[in-house]
């Protein structure tokens, strides 16, 4: 043990036993970790409310922040007291409609050789329809999930309360060296985040008023919990509204074939201004990520970690590109290469490595 060069190499293996001890307990403690995390994004969003009600009123920030809590606390109240019972009976009403407009579907596939015989037909469905009865049973609230979101909320407010303080905190462990260009870095993250959810809630509070609102004056059964459920699966990029399409559609057909063209207009009038329109301005100012790039993180973290990964994989892969691009941004300016021009013998060499 006295041997310089065994010293060497023991510090060299527990830089590698360090680094597999820590991916184990990252593994081991995702779901933790994804609720910490889905609380830094509600504490965004608070944050940015008050950022919003500062520029249009010079006022103390904890004032600011205390008007934005009392502000959600008060619409999410006001929403579940003035429907919930009327959410609570069409949450039920649609899953018995979605089971029956699924083995319609089935059997009208069985019909045309395209699907297994009718016997199979019922254990299809519910394994088909096994997404949208966990979404429905949001609405319901199972008391996991109650708990997970009280302790996301409780986070993210404890994280708007004092976000000097956590950012400190995350500065001391970095090395002193590079504390500050670590700072630059959060602060970007910061931004980036508060911008990207302004644009998501802009697009679920857009999608879910006009759809309840054109559903209902369509005559589709269920428009308010349609317009609910749309409205939440918005935040979710691509799969959410495919996921909130089929049921809109669904449940048109249910009501009849003019209901269930009147859903398909609708679905496709609204997703095209959300498209073309909102979703455009957003990217200007935030991390414009392509689709194949979000559907692919989708599908990756929604098959790692379930539905809490689907619905971070947006955020988490924005945070990440910030990341990568300050990093590119470190490296040129010290010289390792150019976005412009060709790299440096350094840069070549890493990139050959």
């Amino acid at each position: 043990m006295r041997d310089p060069v065994m010293r060497a190499e023991l510090r060299r293996a527990s830089v590698w036993f360090g680094l597999a001890i820590a991916t184990a307990m990252v593994v081991l403690l995702i779901q933790p970790l994804l609720l910490i995390f889905a609380g830094l994004v509600v504490a965004s969003m608070l944050d940015g409310g008050a950022r919003l009600i500062r520029r249009a009123v010079p006022i103390p920030r904890a004032l600011a922040l205390t008007i934005v809590v009392i502000g959600v606390v008060a619409f999410i109240g006001g929403v579940f007291y003035l429907t919930g019972v009327e959410i609570a009976a069409q949450a039920e009403q649609l899953r018995a409609t979605l089971e029956v407009q699924a083995m319609r579907l089935s059997g009208w596939l069985s019909e045309l050789g395209l699907m297994p015989a009718a016997s199979d037909m019922s254990g299809l469905a519910q394994q088909a329809l096994g997404s949208v009865g966990r979404v429905t049973s949001l609405i319901g609230g199972a008391i996991g999930a109650i708990a997970s979101f009280v302790l996301v909320l409780v986070i993210g407010l404890f994280v708007a309360m004092e976000p000097r303080l956590y950012e400190r905190g995350l500065q001391w462990m970095v090395p002193m060296a590079s504390r500050d260009q670590f700072a630059i870095t959060v602060a970007r993250m910061a931004r980036t985040m508060r911008i990207l959810l302004a644009g998501r809630l802009l697009g679920m509070v857009f999608e879910g008023i006009v759809t309840w609102i054109l559903l209902e004056l369509a005559g589709v059964p269920m428009a308010l919990l349609l317009g609910i459920l749309t409205g939440m699966l918005a935040f979710i990029p691509n799969i959410g509204a495919f996921i909130s399409g089929v049921l809109m559609v669904a449940v048109g057909f249910s009501a009849g074939p003019s209901e269930g063209l009147w859903a398909i207009a609708i679905y496709f009038g609204v997703q095209t201004f959300d498209g073309y329109v909102l979703l455009p301005l957003v990217a200007r100012r935030t991390v414009d990520m392509p689709p194949a790039l979000t559907v692919s993180s989708q599908i990756l973290m929604s098959t790692l970690f379930g539905f809490l990964g689907l619905a971070l994989a947006d955020p988490i892969v924005a945070m990440i590109k910030v990341a990568l691009e300050r990093r590119s941004e470190q490296a040129v300016a010290a010289g390792f290469g150019s976005d412009d021009g060709p790299a440096t013998a350094p840069a070549q060499d890493e990139a050959q490595a």
